[in-house]
């Protein structure tokens, strides 16, 4: 609270984004100065953490683009969510250091509940910030890893499917076989219309973008777990951008609509890629109503 009103005090444009009840608790303690501050509830926007930076490089692109400063409070990370989330968080965290570049005008803190974390996500934290407030004494990271950690953590790997999971190869020609096939994985699991409309749409996308850069032909899989639908697009190809689908790409841009895409329209999208190949697996959560059998080969 002191680092937000420090800010107001300066005239500083300033972005609070952390998730309820937090919000209401620092709208609540800020009072009338609240209509100063930009207030985002972060279970809202960081339901996916890859929409995350987008909103900050839109704040730093609307307010801060003759240098002036800014500050913001974020915080993605929270005792609750699940492996998958906090996998991806902890990616974020490590990407904001690379997407927000140091002579921007963004001073930024993010708070981490250490009552209610566990020790690898404040070890994550560590790692991902270059400087650390704690007991009210700030020092620099002594385990900040920059850039590395960036490599580190897009290359690595995710874990293997459940054993009961379908598996199909895709190539030109394939498409709208693909598409067939998770319409009617995604009605068969109960996933409303619309929703699965999303998700067949996003495989398409990401399929498409497989082959369109290269890979003669790919492979998906895919199967639920307790609270998801899950979709993995995996090819030999690499991608060098670890920030593919976190900037909305322009016109000129050739490459990572795909993803980008993805990313609007699913719940959680996790890339990895290195000279092993690339893998994108897309989650989206559904009900547990279980439908009539599913038509068509699912391969």
């Amino acid at each position: 609270m002191g680092f937000v009103r420090d800010g107001l005090e300066l005239g500083q444009p300033c972005l609070v984004a952390v998730p309820q009840p937090r919000l209401e608790a620092f709208a609540d303690a800020l009072g009338s100065d609240a209509d100063e501050v930009q207030l985002v509830d972060m279970s809202e926007l960081g339901d996916n953490p890859a929409r995350i930076i987008p909103a900050w490089r839109e704040f730093v692109d609307r307010h801060g683009a003759h240098g002036e400063p800014l500050r913001g409070v974020g915080e993605p990370i929270w005792f609750g969510r699940g492996p998958a989330e906090m996998a991806e968080c902890a990616l974020h965290e490590a990407l904001l250091n690379v997407a927000v570049s140091p002579d921007e005008p963004l001073w930024l803190r993010c708070p981490y509940d250490v009552s209610e974390l566990d020790e690898d996500a404040l070890h994550g934290a560590r790692r991902s910030h270059p400087a650390l407030i704690e007991a009210g004494r700030q020092q620099g990271s002594r385990s900040y890893a920059g850039a590395l950690l960036v490599e580190e953590l897009f290359a690595g790997s995710l874990p293997e499917p459940p054993a009961v999971h379908q598996r199909r190869t895709f190539a030109k020609g394939e498409l709208a076989d693909v598409r067939h096939a998770v319409s009617a994985f995604a009605r068969h699991a109960g996933l409303g219309p619309g929703r699965a409309d999303d998700l067949v749409l996003a495989v398409a996308e990401l399929t498409t973008n497989s082959l369109r850069h290269g890979a003669p032909t790919g492979v998906l899989r895919f199967w639920r777990t307790e609270d998801h639908l899950v979709c993995e697009v995996r090819d030999d190809g690499r991608i060098d951008d670890p920030l593919v689908g976190r900037r909305m790409p322009g016109p000129e841009v050739d490459g990572g609509r795909g993803v980008w895409i993805a990313n609007q329209l699913c719940d959680l999208v996790q890339v990895r890629s290195s000279e092993r190949g690339t893998v994108v697996r897309v989650l989206v959560r559904f009900g547990p109503t279980i439908v009539g059998p599913p038509t068509g080969s699912l391969g």
